[in-house]
């Protein structure tokens, strides 16, 4: 199965100062969903921001929110995200029954995403990929934005496709990490299908321009 191409800039990268106008200004860009990049310090090594901060998102946003819960207890978390997360995406490496969460969001109505860190070998995914509706391949060490993206990656995002059609499953695959125009052709190129863009986009002098090149228009 192939999905339509989905842009999801990430608010980590935004002026939060002036955050109700980014959201705007990203979703007249182009932007087809929103990507929140939530971190607890103990699964990565920085902190981001909340439940509220994401509520406060929500109140402008006119998109699906994209939700990554890059924390150790997204079992005990993921609740807090149910009234706006279109998608709410967990760990691998996370401290709980990962089964049990993704069937507890599913269960909620939500849709979910299983992702890992770029040195967690594919196969530890592998047993939840019939229970997910996204498969978010980190490109990038997680936790900190503007990093350089990891080439080696695409690897793992061959892997997601091949598995996919293998088994006749409807994952979207994501990709998250140092994605602009060059990165994100390649990431395309892959199998990817949704790709997060924080820096490329925020800090564009024409964010619409720059979401048409990484979405492949230009």
């Amino acid at each position: 199965m192939t999905h339509p191409t989905i842009i999801a800039p990430s608010v980590l990268a935004a002026d939060w100062g002036r955050l109700h106008e980014q959201v705007r200004a990203v979703q007249d860009a182009g932007a087809d969903w929103l990507h929140l990049d939530v971190m607890d310090g103990h699964l990565v090594e920085n902190i981001s921001f909340g439940p509220a901060f994401c509520d406060c998102v929500a109140k402008a946003a006119k998109v699906p929110l994209d939700v990554h819960l890059m924390i150790t207890r997204p079992d005990t978390f993921w609740q807090r995200f149910a009234k706006f997360a279109k998608m709410i995406t967990i760990h691998v490496e996370a401290a709980c029954d990962v089964a049990a969460t993704l069937r507890a969001i599913r269960g909620a109505g939500i849709q979910c995403g299983i992702t890992l860190k770029p040195g967690t070998p594919f196969s530890l995914i592998e047993p939840f990929l019939g229970d997910v509706d996204l498969v978010l391949v980190m490109t990038v060490e997680p936790g900190f934005g503007g990093q350089p993206f990891i080439p080696e990656m695409l690897e793992k995002v061959r892997a997601a496709r091949e598995i996919r059609s293998a088994r006749g499953l409807a994952y979207r695959i994501e990709v998250d990490g140092g994605i602009n125009a060059a990165t994100g052709k390649s990431s395309i190129e892959a199998g990817a299908d949704t790709l997060v863009a924080g820096t490329s986009v925020f800090a564009a002098p024409d964010m619409a321009a720059a979401i048409r090149a990484i979405r492949g228009a230009e």
